[in-house]
């Protein structure tokens, strides 16, 4: 293999379990020094990436980068916060691009996996990077939950629960990488267009800080027109719009400006249920204008399987709404839950595959309404199931409106006179994930026979 003597000193001291995941150098980066490489040199079973948000889970992200960078090769791990994912991925593989002789490295590209750990936001970071590198056999990706929620790890069988730090921690992590099983998972892409702020005006509708996984579309690309400014990006589990998306920027706010008080995931899960209380998402009707609803706010609409678009109609009473890719949402709750047969003939639902080019859209009145997701076969407001959805903004409905997108929030400015805000929603490819047998998605390829149906009759509960 071709690595630096410290590296091969570091290797041969390994134990064969770390020996499965550990990727030399060279493979790594053109820059190291090559060795001899032997004829039984063989190449690692389970090769990883790491990536850690090192900011995540308090002092939980700096202790295990320390931990992967002890036992793997530290050329392997990766701070977020000192590098981007873009970056690291595009430098590895244009130097396996250019080892696409050496048959050891050739091995490592083929089976090589990714794990990120940090909060949704994070995890969601990656999966977008990775598919815009369109690989031909794209890594899986293994998720560590190292954030509040913790939905995206959740949903793959990883817990929600942040994970130790020490080496028999890791270790063991890395023994239900090894063993997990691939699973594809939907991409949806989020397109936000409105009209761009004259110059001798004050009024602005770009996002005060947009979101990772969010960002400004080139001037060349076809979705921009003249005057109109464009915002393009992805999720992978949720968007959601309204009262919740107002709690979590609330949550957000105050832990950039006391990072101090949100080093423990307990507590944060208690503050962001006082601010749910502050907020007023408990008793919506009272502390809340009738012009926060989501019927108020915004024009929604759906586009069929024939591509006609249709008035998706949104009940008075709905203050959230949320579009909805796994089942997992909010901390490990599924807003959907799965229709009994007769409403899966009668209304045309379905149960909420991840990988079936459908998006589950459910309402919530208050957070009393979530609550309901506690209870056996508890869900949402199911409003519909589709494969685009769009929302229109009315005009001057409000000065702002609260979104959200896999647990990154953030609030977006609204036009105040005659012109509109529209954000569209559509499917865009898909990426691979590794879920372990404790996974709670579900393939539209896996037996019906592992499809739990509710037995509830009532939508609205």
């Amino acid at each position: 293999m071709v690595q630096s003597e410290t590296s091969m000193e570091k290797y041969k001291n390994l134990s064969d379990f770390l020996k499965k995941f550990y990727i030399p150098s060279y493979v790594l980066s053109p820059e190291a020094e090559p060795v001899a490489q032997t004829s039984s040199s063989t190449p690692p079973e389970s090769p990883i990436l790491v990536f850690i948000n090192s900011k995540s889970g308090g002092q939980l992200g700096a202790e295990l980068i320390l931990t992967y960078r002890t036992l793997l090769n530290d050329k392997q791990v990766f701070d977020l916060e000192e590098e981007t994912p873009d970056k690291v991925l595009q430098r590895i593989y244009l130097n396996l691009e250019r080892l696409k002789d050496d048959g050891f490295a050739s091995k490592i590209r083929d089976k090589l996996k990714i794990m990120v750990a940090g909060g949704d936001g994070t995890a969601g970071w990656l999966l977008g990077v990775v598919s815009d590198l369109k690989l031909s056999n794209p890594p899986p990706i293994a998720t560590v939950p190292l954030g509040t929620g913790n939905n995206l790890p959740f949903a793959f069988g990883w817990g929600k629960k942040n994970p130790g730090t020490d080496r028999s921690s890791v270790d063991s992590f890395l023994d239900k990488v090894i063993n997990a099983k691939e699973m594809k998972i939907d991409n949806w892409q989020i397109l936000m267009r409105m009209k761009a702020p004259k110059q001798d005006s004050c009024d602005t509708s770009a996002p005060l800080k947009l979101p990772h996984s969010l960002h400004r579309a080139f001037p060349s690309d076809q979705e921009n027109m003249e005057d109109y400014q464009t915002f393009r990006g992805g999720f992978w589990n949720y968007f959601s719009l309204g009262m919740d998306a107002q709690v979590s920027y609330a949550f957000h706010s105050q832990r950039k400006l006391h990072p101090e008080k949100f080093k423990n995931q307990l507590v944060n899960q208690s503050t962001y249920l006082k601010l749910s209380c502050t907020q007023g998402w408990f008793f919506a009707s009272l502390f809340h204008p009738a012009s926060q609803n989501i019927a108020q706010l915004a024009k929604v609409q759906i586009c069929n399987k024939s591509g006609q678009w249709n008035d998706l109609h949104i009940p008075q009473s709905i203050r959230s709404i949320v579009c909805l890719n796994l089942p997992s949402f909010s901390g490990g709750l599924d807003p959907w839950g799965t229709p009994n047969p007769k409403k899966q003939r009668d209304r045309s639902l379905t149960a909420p595959f991840v990988d079936d080019g459908l998006i589950e859209i459910v309402g919530f009145r208050n957070a009393w309404h979530g609550l309901v997701l506690l209870t056996p076969n508890g869900h949402g407001t199911r409003l519909a199931q589709a494969n685009r959805i769009r929302f229109e903004f009315k005009k001057g409905a409000a000065k702002h409106a609260y979104m959200r997108m896999d647990g990154e929030p953030w609030k977006q400015p609204l036009p105040l006179d005659d012109e509109t805000v529209m954000v569209e929603i559509s499917h865009h490819g898909q990426a691979n994930m590794l879920a372990t047998h404790n996974c709670s998605s579900k393939s539209m390829f896996e037996s019906s026979s592992t499809i739990r149906f509710s037995d509830d009759e009532d939508d609205s509960k």
